[in-house]
Formats: C-alpha cells, sequence, structure tokens
C-alpha cells in the first residue's frame, strides 16, 4: 500500500497546551465548532459585557474564558482567545448589521472568496435587495479586485440569474454567497500582462464552454423526448437500467431526467479534471432538474444519490465545505437512496449484478464526507467513526498495481481492470473472464437494442408513406407499446391525429380542390359522392387516408373532423429572407453539431464510469483527517 499519507501528518496540528503550530483550515473549523459549542452550552453571549465594553471593545473577561476553554480543550490558549475574538468580532459585526437592516432596509450577505486569495476569504458586504444580480456581480467584483465577467456567484445553492433582483430569487439578510472563478487560479497573483491576458482569455472560453454545454443538451434531451430520430444518422442520448438496457420514462418527466443525468456527467467530467469551479455549476443545475422527476424514481436509482455526494464532494474540494448549509441533510439523502436502491445489505444490487464490490466505491466516499462533516462541526467522536469506516473499506478496495498490469497485458483497460478486480475481491482470472462475460453481455443488449430502434423506424416510415406525419406515428406507437397493426387502429380510430403535424413543407400535401380522377376512385369504391370529395377535402387529397378513414366509420366522416382543412391549417408562411437565411441557418447547424459533439465527448462509454476511481485522492484526505483526529486524542491523553 502506498504511504503517500505520511507529509499530511507531518503538517498536522501539533496540539500543545504551549503552541498550536501549523494549524491548518481544517483544524481551525474544528476549533471554531467547539468552542460555538461551548458558548452555546454555557450561554454566553460575547457581544455583551463583561466580554465587549460599552465602544463594542474587547473586555478583560475574555482572556479568563479562553484560559478556561483552552483547559477543557488541551490547546494553546492564545490561539483559544484569538478565535473566541474573531467569535466576538463576527457577532458584533452580525448585530450591527442586524440594526441596520431593520432601519435601513440594508442587507448584510457573507461574501467567501476563491481560495486563491491570501486575504480573509469570509467577507461581509451590504447591499440593498432590489437591486439585480449582475449588480450585484459588478459589486462583488469591484469590492475584492475580481474581474467580473469571470466570476460567477452561487447563492442558497443556486447559480445567481443575472437579469432578476435579489428579493425574486430568495435572497434575504445574512445569507452566505460563494464566489467561483471560471478560470484556473495560481498561488500567487499573476502580475505580468501576457499571462493576465491569457488567463481572460480562458476565463471567455470557459464561459462559452458553459453555454455551449448548456445548449448541447438542450438539443440531446429534445432528441431523446422525440425518440423517433435514427441513431445512425442522429446522436442522442438515452437512459439505461444497471445491466444497460433502455428504460422507458414518461414523456412528462423524460427530458427533465435527461437534463439532469446530462449535467450530472458534464459536471463529472470537470471533476475528474479537478476544474471544481466550473463542475459545480453543472452539478447544482443536474439537481435542479432532479427535483422536477417524481420522488418515486429518484428512490429506484442511485444517479441523485450520487449527485448528493458529488455535489459535497465538490464544496470541500473548493474549501467551500461551510458555504453549504445542508451538507449534513444531503449526506443522510445519499445513504436513505442507496438503501432504497440497493436494499437494507445491499442484496437488490447482489440478486441485479452478481456483486456489490464496485459500489463500495460510493460509500467510502459517503463516509469520508461525513467523517470531515463531523470534525467540521467539532464531533471528535462520530469524525474517528466514519473515518475508521472510509480506511476499512479502502483496505478492502485497495488494487495491487501488478494485478491492473496483468489484466492491460491480457487486452483489456485500466477502467475494466479495477472494475473488475474490486467486483471479483482482486482474484485476476475471475475479474477477467468477469470482463469478458459483461463485455459479451453489452454487445448483446446492444444488438437487442438497436435492432428495436430499427423496427420502430420501419414502423414510422410505414406509417409516414400512408400519409401519416412523424409526430402522429410516434404517438400512436408509443400508445401502442411498439405494435403496429395496433397503431394503425389507433389511427383509424382517431382521424383527428392525422393534423399532428411536423411543420415539414415535404408532409404539406394541401390541394385546393380533389381531383375528379380521386373521387371517382372513391365512388368507384362504393362510397357516396359527396361525402367522397369532403374526405378528399379533408385528408388534402389523399386517397388511401381519406378510404380507410372512411371504411372504418361506415362510409360517413367522424364529426370531430373539420371539413374545411384550409381554414384550421395554412401552409408554413414564405417571405423573401427565406433563401437569404440559408447561411445563417448552417451557422447554427454548425454550432449545434459543436454544442452536441461537445457533450458526446464526455459522456463515459463505460456505464459504470462513475464507480471507477484510483481513490488516490481518498487515500490522502483519510490519512489527514485520521491524523488530525489521532493526534487531538493523544494530545488529550498526554495531558
Amino acid at each position: 500500500m502506498k504511504t503517500n499519507g505520511g507529509g499530511c501528518r507531518i503538517r498536522a496540528l501539533c496540539w500543545s497546551r504551549r503552541e498550536w503550530r501549523g494549524a491548518g483550515m481544517a483544524q481551525k473549523k474544528y476549533l471554531q465548532a467547539k468552542l460555538t459549542q461551548f458558548l452555546r452550552e454555557d450561554r454566553i453571549q460575547l457581544w455583551k459585557p463583561p466580554y465587549t465594553d460599552e465602544n463594542k471593545k474587547v473586555g478583560l473577561a475574555l482572556k479568563d474564558l479562553a484560559k478556561q476553554y483552552s483547559d477543557r480543550l488541551e490547546c494553546c490558549e492564545n490561539e483559544v482567545e484569538k478565535v473566541i475574538e474573531e467569535i466576538r468580532c463576527k457577532a458584533i459585526e452580525r448585530g450591527t448589521g442586524n440594526d441596520n437592516y431593520r432601519t435601513t432596509g440594508i442587507a448584510t450577505i457573507e461574501v467567501f472568496l476563491p481560495p486563491r486569495l491570501k486575504k480573509d476569504r469570509k467577507n461581509l458586504l451590504e447591499t440593498r435587495l432590489h437591486i439585480t444580480g449582475r449588480e450585484l456581480r459588478s459589486k462583488i467584483a469591484e469590492t475584492f479586485g475580481l474581474q467580473e465577467n469571470y466570476i460567477k456567484i452561487v447563492i442558497n445553492k443556486k447559480q445567481l440569474q443575472l437579469g432578476k433582483t435579489l428579493e425574486e430569487q430568495g435572497v434575504a439578510h445574512n445569507v452566505k454567497a460563494m464566489v467561483l472563478e471560471l478560470k484556473q487560479s495560481e498561488e500567487d497573483a499573476r502580475k505580468n500582462f501576457q499571462l493576465e491576458e491569457e488567463e481572460q482569455n480562458e476565463a471567455k472560453l470557459k464561459e462559452k464552454q458553459i453555454q455551449r454545454t448548456k445548449r448541447g443538451l438542450e438539443i440531446l434531451a429534445k432528441r431523446a423526448a422525440e425518440t423517433v430520430v435514427d441513431p445512425e444518422m442522429t446522436p442522442y442520448l438515452d437512459i439505461a437500467n444497471q445491466t444497460g438496457r433502455s428504460i422507458r420514462i414518461p414523456p412528462s418527466e423524460r427530458k427533465a431526467l435527461m437534463l439532469a443525468m446530462g449535467y450530472h456527467e458534464k459536471g463529472r467530467a470537470f471533476l475528474k479534471r479537478k476544474e471544481y469551479g466550473i463542475a459545480l455549476p453543472c452539478l447544482l443545475d443536474a439537481d435542479k432538474y432532479f427535483c422536477e422527476c417524481c420522488r418515486e424514481l429518484l428512490d429506484t436509482v442511485d444517479n441523485y444519490a450520487v449527485l448528493q455526494l458529488d455535489i459535497v464532494w465538490c464544496y470541500f474540494r473548493l474549501e467551500q465545505l461551510e458555504c453549504l448549509d445542508d451538507a449534513e441533510k444531503k449526506l443522510n439523502l445519499a445513504q436513505k437512496c442507496f438503501k432504497n436502491c440497493y436494499g437494507e445489505n445491499h442484496q437488490r444490487l447482489v440478486h441485479i449484478k452478481g456483486n456489490c464490490g464496485k459500489e463500495k466505491v460510493l460509500f467510502l466516499r459517503l463516509y469520508l464526507l461525513q467523517g470531515i462533516r463531523n470534525y467540521h462541526s467539532g464531533n471528535d467522536v462520530e469524525a474517528c467513526e466514519y473515518l475508521n469506516k472510509a480506511r476499512q473499506l479502502f483496505k478492502e478496495l485497495y488494487i495491487d498495481p501488478s494485478k491492473v498490469d496483468n489484466l492491460l497485458q491480457l487486452g483489456f483497460t485500466a477502467q475494466e481492470a479495477r472494475l473488475g478486480l474490486r467486483a471479483c475481491d482482486g482474484n485476476v482470472d475471475h475479474a477477467a473472464t468477469h470482463i469478458t462475460n459483461r463485455r459479451e453481455e453489452l454487445a448483446q443488449i446492444r444488438k437487442e437494442e438497436k435492432e428495436k430502434k430499427r423496427r420502430r423506424l420501419e414502423n414510422i416510415r410505414f406509417l409516414k408513406g400512408m400519409g401519416y406525419s412523424t409526430h402522429a406515428a410516434q404517438q400512436a406507437l408509443h400508445a401502442a407499446s411498439g405494435n403496429l397493426d395496433e397503431a394503425l387502429k389507433i389511427l383509424l380510430s382517431n382521424p383527428q391525429m392525422w393534423w399532428l403535424n411536423d411543420s415539414n413543407p415535404e408532409t404539406d400535401n394541401r390541394q385546393e380542390s380533389p381531383s375528379q380522377e380521386n373521387i371517382d376512385q372513391l365512388v368507384y369504391m362504393g362510397f357516396d359522392a359527396l361525402v367522397a370529395e369532403a374526405a378528399l377535402r379533408v385528408f388534402r387529397g389523399n386517397v388511401q387516408l381519406a378510404a380507410q378513414t372512411l371504411a372504418h366509420n361506415g362510409g360517413s366522416l367522424p364529426p370531430e373532423l373539420p371539413l374545411s382543412p384550409e381554414d384550421s391549417l395554412s401552409p408554413p408562411a414564405t417571405s423573401p429572407s427565406d433563401s437569404a437565411g440559408t447561411s445563417s441557418a448552417s451557422t447554427d447547424e454548425d454550432m449545434e453539431t459543436e454544442a452536441v459533439n461537445e457533450i458526446l465527448e464526455d459522456i463515459p462509454e463505460h456505464e459504470e464510469d462513475y464507480l471507477d476511481s484510483t481513490l488516490e485522492d481518498e487515500e490522502i484526505i483519510i490519512a489527514e483527517y485520521l491524523s488530525y483526529v489521532e493526534n487531538r486524542k493523544s494530545a488529550t491523553k498526554k495531558n
């Protein structure tokens, strides 16, 4: 096993009564949480005497309080006093802000700046709530020296909309606002003009990339909702179950689910590249669209649970976990969702997939994040419990690199090797068999799905050949569960479906008046001449549809059909600008193709990509946080 966690233990806190050297952000959050807890338990109000005098300066009693709490925590008195003073100042600032808001209506927003800034990352900003999101973004950029066009603001786990006022977006007094930078940050501020220009160009590209992501997902979701595209000619997204087979989703939810899963995959692609500032908006958009799906659906798939983990992980990697007020709620939701989806002891998962080794990766991250959250909240015992659970799972999931190499030599990918070894408890021979069998299963499933789509397209083409629009054929086949004969009966029983138009000029066979030849054909079949003419007018000269409808309805037209189609349907209007717009349409089509291709590039080919992880980051973080807990225990025993 690798030992790259050792360096982290060196910079962990050295708890002693004399000093608290090298205290990092995690240790400071722990100390703040413990002191806040003590203050609440002892009902101490730091903003009042004897801890604050009439001039709002620190009182002498605070030093005695710091000594008392440092004894309880077994750590440096000076450090405790410093943190208590920070808590006192924040309380006074909050109280002043509350008074100011009540009298003037000017709200205070707590702004959390990007990690790269050397200055205090948590700052207060005063503003009125009737201003727009764009005005707030401009104010934040000006106040803290950021570039306005290259930052995004997240409030209440939602991206700030620039065109709406803060009040319309539910922004209230004392809310927390997190600032994300679209460009990759450097530890030191850029001073060279050329480098700054490169950063600006990079930020512009990132913004365009985000807009293309939205456009590409909208196009793909629309295609998926239509379900009549030719997969050989037109790329689109499909939804599959845990075995890889396509599943049917109600049309009312299909688009929302498709957008949710699309944004999630895009966000995960950014997470892999460690571009957390760009990943978070995608993940929050995914969360928004998942919430439009029914609760039953979210409880039966693990996608929503994985998203909750990814969101909390992203906040943690941005060092902004305190901005996520409901981190505990999200983690508990993920745990509940996993239980509903996989079963109490993973029995449902084992029944479907034959094993649960790969999914343990998700539980490792869940326990790790629960341990981190508890540590930041000052809960030592719970933090230690979850972190040890994560460490135990890491030991189970650790993969010997030589075994991966053995599978690579057999022609498998590194991803297949990791997933196969975890599914087979590290046995190379069993993993090779597992991967081979899974490849064959997926190949068979893809073949069956491809044949199913081919038959559907053939049925649609057949119904279109009879004069029905693509939209009408699609709806009839959907209602008939793909059965062509049943779909035809539905269309004949509901001739009004013929008016489900595709808005395609090629399908517009409208005639001003039916030809005598067509009328004679229907009369020859035994229909009344006047009824035949009316039917031909209704169906725009389509003899086959007119004959079928008349035969199905005993020689007459259904009363619900309009007898003057020219009054209810008009051909598409043309304008002199149509030809001039050809070039523009071509450009738009190219842009759509680019947006779609960019999305497809980030959709993983392997259906279990979300379960694949080297666990290198997790190994380091587990060691780091366990060192904090262990050092705390050692200091307590020593004293």
